[in-house]
């Protein structure tokens, strides 16, 4: 497989792995009855402000390999300085961290190596925090579609590229030097190939209704249906499909209307003991037809689904790879009427987004992560199709600029809540969220426990890495973490002295399970003793599991 080289490559390609893990401060919640409030809500939702590298590498405790649908909007590296991102990948933060990360050799970076430098590490991590059974979506445009190909490649696996989808950002470009540029990508990866039946899900059905042209009051329950001829050719002989369809005349018709003896069978795509319970099942059925000669031709029955109140239900219409219905005009008009000003330059339509979440089949409970938030169109999206099927869609963004709150969160809130005037006024989709900011690192330098960030923090954090569970405070005192499947987990652990696992430190394990994981900084217990006991120690900090 071609793989793509850089300058700095060798820096980054395992640099995931060393970033820092921070814990996440709450700074508020908000929901669209109450406002903003002091206490977390329970909604799932969250708005993170800060390093995205980093604020996906805090996420990975809680959410790793759950996020069933991922789309992000990276800056697409056109060399314009403008944007308040800064397309040119010019950031003061992004050219701290390629000094940092890179060395010496980032004096020497292209625009082209510095955006695959700042990508390939966030990439993984999104990777890691994908769902086998979900998909991935990235806006970009022809400075770096090529080279976003490559290296998904390379991280996702070649065998789980789906799509190039073409969107039409314009109509038109009229100040346009010489071929107009009216369309953008969005580049699609599944995690694992083999669920995309599964993700991007077809209806076998016909698209078009009204094929669905006969009846039967027998079975009225199956909806309608059309027939379709099941004399299908193009496979090699199998001795079970060596058979005939008897017709009402009392003859037997073979598919494409003739019959060869012994070991000289026509071919049939269905075996006759899949036609012998369609037949008895009454979803065969033997018409005549000049065209065959036998005078007979075998069709079955291809049914519409109904639901269990004997509604039909259409099916969405196959996943097209041209989106053309929304354009960028759309985006901008859409934030001018949430702000009553312009905010934000290169906003994407909200139509956009819901598309791209409705190519994945997903059930209402699913979370969608965007991890380059701008004026926060996907949570938009979200709310917008929650509010359409009474789903319960999560969201999470992540946004590093200062806008973070002012626009970004500020944006969901309005949508939440309604905006607009008058006649124009846009009913709110209801919906709240949790508003965090980037906190200080759970390991210092030396990778020991940074004991600045609280001791609930890091109680959470190892209860997050042994059960991959929300952490709740439990009501015992002193060490207890919790239980999960008859494991007990303890974290003897303090702040200004070394913690010892012996038998004297047995008399704080108050409940019982029927094994016990137990963090100290020193275990004096007998390893016979241990293993009859079910105790698995682990120091700390070597045991504590890193992210």
């Amino acid at each position: 497989m071609p793989t793509l080289n850089w300058i700095g490559k060798d820096k980054v390609i395992s640099h995931h792995q060393e970033v820092s893990y921070r814990v996440l401060e709450h700074k508020y919640g908000f929901t669209a009855k109450n406002g903003e409030q002091k206490q977390p809500t329970n909604s799932g939702n969250k708005i993170i402000h800060g390093d995205n590298l980093e604020a996906l590498k805090s996420l990975l405790p809680e959410y790793e390999g759950k996020i069933k649908c991922i789309y992000i909007d990276p800056p697409y590296n056109t060399g314009n300085e403008s944007w308040v991102y800064n397309d040119n990948v010019n950031h003061p933060k992004i050219k701290k961290w390629l000094g940092e990360v890179v060395g010496k050799d980032g004096e020497d970076l292209t625009r082209h190596d510095k955006w695959l430098c700042m990508m390939y590490p966030r990439l993984q991590l999104l990777y890691k925090l994908l769902a086998d059974d979900g998909a991935i979506f990235i806006s970009i445009d022809d400075n770096e579609q090529a080279n976003l190909k490559l290296i998904c490649d390379e991280i996702f696996g070649i065998s789980n590229f789906t799509s190039n989808i073409i969107w039409q950002k314009k109509t038109g470009a009229s100040d346009a030097k010489d071929i107009a540029n009216i369309t953008e990508y969005v580049v699609c990866y599944t995690k694992k190939a083999f669920f995309r039946s599964i993700i991007f899900a077809k209806n076998k059905s016909s698209y078009d209704l009204k094929r669905y042209k006969f009846f039967d009051d027998r079975y009225p329950e199956r909806g309608p249906y059309y027939i379709d001829n099941l004399d299908r050719g193009g496979l090699q002989y199998s001795d079970s499909l060596n058979f005939g369809v008897k017709c009402p005349d009392g003859t037997l018709t073979f598919p494409n209307g003739r019959k060869k003896f012994e070991n000289d069978g026509w071919i049939w795509k269905w075996s006759e003991k899949k036609v012998k319970w369609a037949i008895e099942n009454d979803f065969i059925v033997v018409k005549k037809s000049d065209k065959k000669k036998s005078g007979w031709a075998v069709y079955y029955k291809n049914y519409l689904n109904v639901n269990n109140k004997n509604e039909l239900i259409e099916r969405a219409a196959p996943k097209k790879n041209l989106i053309n219905d929304v354009l960028n005009a759309d985006a901008a008009l859409g934030l001018k009427a949430i702000f009553h000003k312009n905010v934000f330059k290169y906003s994407k339509p909200v139509k956009l987004i819901e598309t791209i979440i409705d190519f994945v089949k997903i059930d209402k409970n699913s979370i969608i992560l965007d991890s380059f938030a701008g004026s926060g169109t996907t949570a938009h999206a979200v709310l917008n199709l929650n509010k359409q099927d009474g789903g319960n869609r999560k969201f999470i963004l992540i946004e590093m600029e200062d806008y973070a709150n002012t626009i970004t969160a500020e944006r969901v809130k309005r949508v939440a809540k309604g905006y607009g005037k008058d006649n124009k006024k846009v009913e709110g989709t209801g919906g709240s969220f949790n508003f965090y900011e980037l906190g200080l690192p759970l390991f210092d330098n030396n990778q020991n426990l940074n004991e600045q960030v609280g001791i609930e923090k890091i109680r959470e954090y190892i209860w997050f890495s042994e059960t991959r569970t929300p952490f709740t405070a439990p009501k015992e005192a002193n060490y207890f973490l919790g239980k999960k499947e008859e494991t007990v987990y303890y974290f003897i652990y303090e702040k200004d002295q070394l913690t010892t696992l012996d038998f004297d430190a047995l008399q704080l394990i108050k409940t019982k399970g029927e094994q016990y994981v137990i963090y100290a900084d020193n275990c004096l217990l007998p390893k016979e003793f241990m293993v009859k006991n079910n105790i698995i120690f682990k120091k700390i900090p070597r045991d504590i599991t890193r992210f």
